[in-house]
């Protein structure tokens, strides 16, 4: 199913194309009835990249943020989960944007901090709750 960002772009986008074209078909009019249509169509395109910048610039930059502010608060001792799936703790923490973690008992990779998957570690530091019936 389509979500509202989509079906509202979609509107916004065919309003837009469809005021491009004056109501007489596009012919050359002497009238002054197009007159005002130019203005109409920067007053759309600017609800447009309004519409982008609402749905889909400012929530990416609030992930990354988010992204960003979680690499810088992780602590040895910390269980995380690559962007390639691998379960680990932290070990150690290198200031060269690196990061030491042990996958398994005496078994230690070296990562970049850009590896780790904010959700996935979410994910398992968070208790599953039980389903009430």
């Amino acid at each position: 199913m389509k979500s509202f960002k989509t079906y509202l772009t979609t509107a916004l986008v065919l309003f837009f194309f469809s005021s491009c074209v004056p109501p007489g078909g596009g012919g050359d009019s002497k009238s002054g009835a197009g007159a005002g249509s130019g203005t109409i169509q920067f007053i759309f395109l600017g609800l447009m990249i309004l519409v982008f910048w609402m749905f889909f610039i400012r929530p990416q930059a609030k992930k990354a943020k988010e992204q960003k502010k979680f690499i810088e608060e992780l602590a040895k001792g910390d269980k995380i989960v690559t962007i390639a799936g691998i379960h680990a703790t932290v070990n150690k923490i290198n200031e060269d944007g690196t990061i030491h973690i042990e996958v398994s008992p005496g078994s230690y990779l070296k990562i970049e901090k850009s590896a780790i998957s904010k959700e996935w570690t979410a994910a398992i530091n968070n208790p599953v709750t039980a389903e009430k019936k």
